[in-house]
């Protein structure tokens, strides 16, 4: 008799994924190592087995609703936290290059202990901003896919995130709900940057009511040397 499957597993399945033996594995051991490490540091206000399930590794994955992650070589996933979406991604596609920046170098030991301990290869953490990072050469321009689960409006979060994807690549957003004001205001900002909105998905996040966003932002023409600007300015000096 066939094993039932859990909730997350039924969850990934109308993504389109399934999980092998060693994935699920994985996912249970991050699970783990999220609830011992949080009792130290705060990772996550969300501890409930479910609930990580759905609200970090499952809404991780809703990429798959706009982007063949198949078709992915290298990925850069800016201001990570605790590893989302760039870790759930790594696991379920293990092809991918995954480069995980955060400002926070506890996180960074935390994110460096979840690949050793999961056998993650090809997995490089940075310490930092990405103002900074996305001016050194050997990360300018160099991603097929960056991501991020940061909370920021649209504009700020382009200045950071573009600036690190390659012509033809694209910048993936994962946002709550987004208003159609947010989206107007961050079209000059995008364009600026070398890129285009080409997809803005909005969906419930399993059988709840949590609204999600997930919006595609194409790399169409290379980012204009000047940007991203110094360190804090992004933040408080949206391009508009």
């Amino acid at each position: 008799m066939a094993e039932e499957k859990s909730l997350f597993e039924k969850e990934l399945e109308n993504l389109g994924i399934t999980l092998t033996e060693r994935q699920k594995e994985q996912f249970d051991r991050y699970y783990e190592m999220l609830t011992e490490w949080n009792r130290v540091m705060n990772l996550t206000g969300i501890t409930d087995y479910d609930e990580v399930n759905l609200k970090h590794f499952t809404d991780s994955l809703t990429i798959v609703r706009i982007k063949n992650v198949n078709e992915i070589s290298t990925l850069i996933d800016v201001g990570t936290g605790a590893g989302f979406p760039g870790i759930p991604i790594k696991i379920v596609f293990p092809h991918i290059k995954v480069v995980l920046l955060d400002s926070l170098n506890k996180r960074i030991r935390f994110l460096n202990a979840v690949a050793e301990e999961l056998n993650l290869e090809n997995v490089e953490t940075l310490h930092g901003r990405a103002e900074d990072f996305a001016r050194k050469k050997e990360y300018r321009e160099r991603f097929d896919l960056c991501v991020s689960r940061a909370v920021a409006n649209l504009s700020t979060l382009s200045e950071y995130c573009l600036p690190f994807v390659n012509k033809g690549g694209s910048f993936v957003s994962y946002k709550g709900s987004i208003s159609d004001e947010e989206l107007h205001d961050s079209k000059r900002a995008v364009e600026i940057l070398g890129g285009k909105i080409v997809k803005c998905d909005k969906f419930m996040l399993g059988d709840t009511d949590n609204r999600r966003t997930l919006l595609e932002i194409e790399k169409v023409k290379n980012t204009p040397g000047k940007y991203p600007r110094k360190a804090g300015v992004p933040s408080k000096e949206p391009i508009m």
